[in-house]
């Protein structure tokens, strides 16, 4: 029987605490050693992990103690053992060792009660602790940008791990004791990895730490965002462990369980410590807790963390026999992203205003910051766009005299240091996919990539699709194919419902982690070709959220005002008709903006102090035909649905029943 079978019927157990009974063998320097490091040039005593080599039997007793009080599931003796943990003892180059060695120790325990009685099969989970680094916060008080480890480090060392964990025989892998989560999701990412290599895939489980009574993770993260954060992997469980005592995670454990479509799991310390940084909670005492968790329908999977022993979970075993475990919520397939807290996008939720003015191409003053290397400064970009109401940051460094990537991650490692800003999810915006790239191994939320597309192919938009998913990014996909840019409605809806497809059944996303752009060329130029782009944009829209359910869309008739850059007047009389967000007229992506830079640029040559003039002048009749032309989109965007449109904040529209007509609209 499969473990989903089993958490189907019952509540399961996880054992406790490893290190808790490692302490009660009072080993010794030399026990810690053994025979093979007698001779090891530093002190190793502390480093349980290797006591899966120097000392199994004392392993195996811990793990068979386990399983003799209950528990279903025990875990392997791997909480430190990455290369990153592993070199505070010079010993990184037996990670992989020490991970198989360990599975096979938990492997033989496992099977032999499994023996003893088939009907209750255990099962090994391998353990990947959260190292002793962080990715999202500086170990540098004086510089908030610095990281004592990157993304790819982080990764590298967990594919190692979980290589060793898999060879060795281990029946799920389990990512947890989560303080940070961008550390999670370079796990994620490299366990995705291999089980791709291998061509199988086990079961994964997630537990995070709740720090203290915020309700927040160490690097600042709500339940729910952290949630957020790794929903883009298949998931077994999520849960809570360490740092608090069941009492104290009761009211996160709760929230967790509404909004996970997945099993649950709870593991809480023996109590919070006492002043020695013991853990003396009588395991009477914690099974109360645990069974009430059970009786109130928030778990599928209960243990013990900090302080437990086998005493606490032969209690807790008994204590949940029994007991219906927790029914998966029917949770509502929204589009959520996240920051340091939750952007949840529903069927009522009006526009989703997209702050810009973080893109060297959007702003004057953040690009000279950024040219300049002021980055802390341009820090006020950002939070100017936070107070003014943006609900997503775009960040964009395209720009040629820039070091992209290198500009991408400094400013997000700063941003990832202010709060106020970070609690809102990131837009990586760049027309170059190693700058998107960048981007993403710096942002512990889920983030919006802008954008991909297949006009390199669909082998390339593959590729790029899957690393997007792998960070845990939802995407904007641009209306291109090999073909070029899409100008009418019937390549328009084509190319985005054959994206739609290869997304959906190919790559593996959530039609909620799409967002189509099918983007507006420039209009009312007086071009006759250029007339119906607008009123095209709208109606391509109605058509391919029909034929893609669930995909949001991007972009908007705010393109309309970007022909006549600076043209005051004419602007004036589109805003008269139409409500539009003012700005100086940027797009959201840097290969388009660039364009029309060039078409759009005044004479360089002009006096000192004369005022910049528009290169490309509106015909005599431009206001007249713009407002009538303004007017025309309205009503088909009224038809579109099917109600009158009203204005709403921030130059955004919003119908009666306040239905977004678009899910995603960036707003400058």
């Amino acid at each position: 029987m499969s473990i989903h079978d089993i958490l189907q019927q019952r509540i399961m157990v996880i054992d406790g605490a490893m290190g808790t009974m490692i302490q009660q063998y009072q080993l010794d320097e030399q026990g810690y050693r053994g025979e093979r490091f007698a001779d090891w040039p530093s002190d190793v005593k502390g480093n349980n992990d290797l006591l899966s080599i120097t000392q199994p039997q004392v392993v195996e007793a811990i793990h068979k103690a386990y399983l003799e009080a209950g528990a279903d599931i025990i875990e392997t003796n791997t909480f430190n053992a990455t290369r990153i943990s592993l070199a505070d003892y010079d010993m990184q180059e037996l990670a992989y060792e020490i991970n198989l060695e360990a599975a096979r120790i938990a492997r033989k325990a496992a099977d032999e009660y499994t023996a003893r009685t088939p009907g209750k099969p255990r099962f090994v989970a391998g353990a990947l602790g959260p190292t002793n680094k962080t990715g999202s916060i500086s170990p540098d008080v004086n510089n908030p940008g610095a990281r004592g480890i990157t993304f790819d480090g982080l990764r590298d060392a967990y594919y190692e791990q979980a290589k060793g964990l898999m060879d060795g025989g281990a029946d799920l892998l389990l990512v947890e004791t989560i303080f940070d989560t961008l550390n999670a999701k370079a796990a994620l990412f490299a366990i995705d990895v291999l089980f791709e290599e291998y061509g199988r895939r086990l079961p994964v489980m997630i537990s995070g730490t709740i720090t203290d009574a915020s309700g927040r993770t160490l690097s600042g993260q709500t339940v729910e965002a952290f949630w957020i954060s790794i929903s883009h992997m298949p998931l077994l469980s999520v849960g809570l462990n360490c740092a608090l005592g069941a009492k104290e995670m009761r009211p996160h454990l709760e929230e967790l369980s509404a909004i996970a479509d997945c099993f649950v799991s709870a593991y809480p310390n023996a109590g919070l410590p006492n002043e020695f940084g013991e853990y003396d909670q009588p395991a009477e005492e914690m099974r109360d807790y645990i069974r009430e968790f059970a009786s109130s329908g928030f778990v599928n999977i209960i243990g013990g963390c900090c302080g437990t022993t086998p005493d606490h979970i032969r209690l807790m075993s008994e204590a949940v026999e029994g007991l219906p475990p927790r029914q998966i919520p029917e949770v509502p397939q929204y589009a959520k992203l996240s920051g340091l807290e939750p952007l949840v996008i529903r069927p009522d939720t009006n526009f989703v205003n997209v702050g810009e003015r973080t893109n060297v191409t959007g702003s004057r003053k953040f690009a000279r910051l950024i040219k300049s290397g002021d980055f802390p400064e341009a820090l006020s970009v950002a939070q100017h766009q936070v107070e003014g109401g943006a609900q997503i940051i775009d960040v964009n460094m395209d720009e040629g005299l820039l070091d992209s990537e290198k500009a991408m991650v400094d400013f997000l490692h700063l941003v990832m240091s202010e709060p106020e800003i970070a609690k809102l999810p990131i837009m990586i915006d760049s027309s170059k996919f190693s700058v998107i790239e960048a981007g993403l191994k710096c942002v512990q939320g889920k983030c919006v990539v802008n954008s991909i597309s297949m006009k390199e192919g669909e082998a390339e938009f593959i590729r790029q699709a899957k690393l997007v998913r792998r960070y845990g990014a939802a995407a904007i996909v641009m209306a291109f194919d090999e073909k070029g840019q899409a100008d009418t409605i019937e390549r328009k809806v084509s190319i985005c419902e054959r994206a739609y497809n290869i997304l959906t059944e190919k790559v593996g996303y959530k039609p909620q982690d799409i967002i189509f752009d099918p983007n507006i060329f420039a209009v009312a130029t007086g071009i006759e070709e250029h007339n119906e782009y607008a009123i095209n944009f709208i109606e391509a829209t109605r058509q391919i959220k029909a034929r893609c359910p669930g995909a949001m869309i991007s972009g908007g008739v705010s393109n309309i005002s970007f022909s006549f850059r600076g043209n005051n007047v004419v602007r004036e009389a589109m805003h008269a008709c139409l409500p539009l967000p003012r700005h100086p007229g940027r797009h959201g992506h840097g290969h388009r903006q660039r364009r029309h830079d060039r078409g759009l640029r005044g004479n360089s040559q002009r006096p000192a102090g004369a005022r910049r003039r528009c290169a490309l002048q509106p015909p005599p009749d431009a206001t007249e035909r713009l407002t009538d032309y303004a007017e025309r989109v309205r009503a088909t965007a009224v038809r579109t649905v099917q109600k009158d449109l009203v204005p709403g904040a921030n130059g955004s529209w919003r119908n009666a029943s306040n239905t977004p007509w678009c899910a995603a609209s960036p707003i400058l």
